[in-house]
C-alpha cells in the first residue's frame, strides 16, 4: 500500500462552489495537476542535462557507437 500524505490548499469560495457545481473531485483534480507538471518539469531538466551533454556525444562518431554495442554483445 502507497503512503499518502494531506496538501492542502485556500481558494476562493466561489471557485469551490463551482467545483461543487459542477461535481468536479478537486483532489483528483489537483493529484493529476501535480504529477503532470511533475512530469512536465522532469523533462524540462533531462531536456537540460541532454543540451549539456551533447558537446561531448557529437565528438563521438555513429561508428564508434555501433562498434561498442557490437563488442558488447559479443561479451555477452
Amino acid at each position: 500500500m502507497t503512503k499518502t500524505v494531506t496538501v492542502s490548499t485556500k481558494i476562493p469560495r466561489e471557485l469551490k462552489e463551482k467545483l461543487k457545481q459542477l461535481k468536479i473531485k478537486p483532489s483528483k483534480l489537483l493529484r493529476k495537476a501535480i504529477e503532470d507538471e511533475i512530469k512536465r518539469r522532469e523533462a524540462q531538466k533531462l531536456k537540460e542535462e541532454i543540451e549539456k551533454l551533447k558537446p561531448i556525444l557529437d565528438r563521438i562518431s555513429t561508428d564508434d557507437i555501433v562498434r561498442s554495442i557490437r563488442e558488447d554483445r559479443t561479451q555477452r
